[in-house]
């Protein structure tokens, strides 16, 4: 240890604060006073000394490996922007617009840490003890009473430039930087990032704290405000289908930004999103961010029930006659108005449609009005139409509803056995190792590595066939062709034998229809009814399971929204059901 040699270096303690250094046997200064050691080393001036120039080169390149090492100081949010900008140059490749990345996303996600005060206000929310200072680039920002303004174009290179880009000196540009810390900073043992230990502890009132599911609501949002062709269901199924980071996304972080520690439980996923969660939480964010009323939802927008509607009867191989009636249904329960249809977080009832619900709920209102549902009328008019097709084979086919449902259900357990197949395959470990701390790392990878070798191996044994590569998203999961003999397309299949003639216009032969709920719950509740698969027909059964595995959600939802469109279709059944409780309730014997 010299003293003499490390006067030169005159930088405090980051622990006592003192100037009093010497050097270790390893080259690296250390206080004289706390005896704490830095990562900083003295540097070799007199190079003429040094028999071997290449020692220069390695000095250079251990320099550089201690430096990766350590990584970048970073911030819980910026891991989760780094996890935005993954789903939205997704949903870029998808044919989402750039649009959605560089202006909507982008704003939302800067209105979001203005209004959790982690960034452009003047005393950004951080770690106890290590005050971050905003950046003074551009001092606007800094100022928490001027919100961001929606849809801007101010232009920030949160979302269009990404980490992605080389700078100079080799290191990866950190998108969207929140605050400059300090050099001397280091991240938690605890964590990898700088205020990981606290953020998984922190419990403010009235703030949404980011989490991985929320970064979906966060797309929805976005696309709900372009008004894009994706539904909630169709992102989720995306998701599921690897063409939207969700599970291990932090495994696509830059190397630079260490993650162990608590940001395994803040960043780590071990469950498939669910469709009312992430609902739930596009709600909380739009109303927590203050968003003003989204732009409307007009007849010509994909989200239309009569386009949804339409796009539905196509997937599930119904007759394209069947389009007439739902449009009469929204046109009589009024859930195609644009007031309806658009979402506005500011109302005092905020809430948003559940636009790819309502469309199925509609079409199997529909179906309860032409076939009853009641696993008798169906089979009877099946008959009809079976003889009618048998005697006329050179005209246009009646729709038969048992073969319908004989090629829908083949179709439906094939894809049903394929998907939980893959949901039993999935591999939900990372290619990324995460460790509770910095010194468990090299035993986490060497595990890793033993791992991954057995994988091999044992593939090899079994000589196991080379895993199948991702199929392209398609905003259909059943593809129907006319002249296919093993599956037969109902698209061009009439209803002749379903509907008869009344004056000028057609209406149902079937005059009956029973209610999915005769009593709604009362408004205390958490949801407007109950489902018992039991208490309902087989064919009722099969028709909430099919639409309710196409857009993976639960039967009882689905069935929930069925009674809502019920209650705005038969207000009269409703009232006089309302009527006789009261009567009831008021006789006095």
């Amino acid at each position: 240890m010299d003293l003499e040699e490390a006067k030169e270096f005159k930088e405090r303690c980051t622990q006592c604060a003192a100037v009093s250094w010497g050097l270790t046997d390893e080259g690296k200064y250390y206080c004289t006073s706390c005896h704490n050691v830095t990562e900083r080393s003295k540097e070799v001036i007199n190079t003429g000394a040094i028999p071997n120039t290449k020692i220069q080169a390695i000095s250079r390149g251990l320099k550089r490996k201690r430096k990766l090492e350590k990584g970048w100081d970073w911030y819980v949010c910026e891991g989760f922007q780094q996890i935005l900008y993954q789903q939205a140059e997704a949903l870029k490749t998808l044919g989402v617009g750039p649009e959605l990345k560089d202006e909507v996303l982008h704003n939302f996600w800067k209105r979001y840490l203005q209004k959790s005060k982690q960034a452009y206000c003047k005393n950004p929310v951080y770690t106890s003890g290590r005050k971050a200072t905003v950046l003074e680039d551009n001092p606007s920002h800094s100022d928490w009473d001027s919100e961001p303004d929606l849809l801007s174009d101010f232009s920030c290179r949160s979302f269009v430039e990404s980490g992605t880009d080389s700078q100079p000196d080799g290191r990866l540009q950190k998108p969207f930087p929140i605050s400059r810390a300090s050099q001397s900073e280091t991240a938690s043992i605890c964590s990898g990032s700088l205020d990981g230990v606290e953020y998984s502890l922190r419990k403010e009132k009235g703030i949404v704290k980011m989490t991985v599911p929320r970064t979906l609501a966060f797309c929805y949002l976005s696309l709900l405000w372009q008004r894009e062709t994706i539904t909630l269901s169709d992102l989720l199924r995306f998701v599921e289908e690897g063409h939207i980071p969700y599970i291990n996304a932090f495994q696509h972080f830059p190397e630079e930004m260490k993650l162990y520690g608590r940001d395994k439980g803040i960043f780590a996923i071990e469950s498939w999103p669910a469709y009312e969660d992430i609902y739930k939480k596009m709600i909380e964010i739009a109303k927590f961010l203050d968003l003003p009323r989204f732009p409307d939802i007009t007849e010509d927008c994909y989200l239309h029930p009569n386009i949804l509607c339409m796009k539905y009867l196509m997937e599930v191989n119904l007759p394209d006659e069947m389009n007439d009636l739902t449009c009469q249904v929204v046109k009589m329960t009024g859930i195609g108005e644009v007031d309806f249809l658009t979402f506005d977080p500011i109302a005092k009832m905020a809430k948003t449609v559940k636009y790819d619900v309502q469309a199925v709920a509609v079409i199997v209102v529909v179906l309860k009005l032409l076939f009853l549902l009641d696993d008798n009328l169906e089979w009877t008019l099946s008959n009809i139409a079976e003889k009618y097709n048998e005697k006329n084979k050179e005209d246009k086919p009646w729709f038969d509803f048992r073969k319908w449902y004989q090629v829908m259900k083949r179709s439906v357990d094939e894809k049903k056995q394929k998907w939980e197949e893959a949901r039993a395959k999935y591999l939900w470990k990372s290619e990324k190792p995460l460790y509770h701390s910095s010194i468990d790392r090299a035993v986490v990878y060497k595990r890793r590595e033993m791992v991954v070798s057995l994988q091999k191996q044992f593939s090899t044994l079994i000589d196991s066939a080379p895993t199948v590569e991702k199929k392209s998203p398609s905003s259909f999961q059943f593809n129907w062709t006319e002249g296919d003999s093993a599956r037969t397309c109902f698209h061009g299949h009439g209803l002749q034998g379903i509907l008869k003639k009344k004056g000028q216009s057609m209406t149902t032969k079937n005059s009956l229809y029973w209610l999915s709920t005769q009593k709604f719950c009362r408004s205390y509740c958490k949801h407007v009814t109950t489902y018992e698969e039991s208490n309902f027909s087989l064919s009722y059964q099969f028709i909430i399971n099919l639409f309710s595995f196409l857009l993976r959600i639960k039967t009882s939802s689905l069935h929930e929204e069925v009674s809502l469109i019920e209650k705005r279709l038969f207000k009269t059944k409703y009232s006089k059901t309302k009527k006789k409780s009261r009567s009831r309730k008021g006789r006095k014997y």
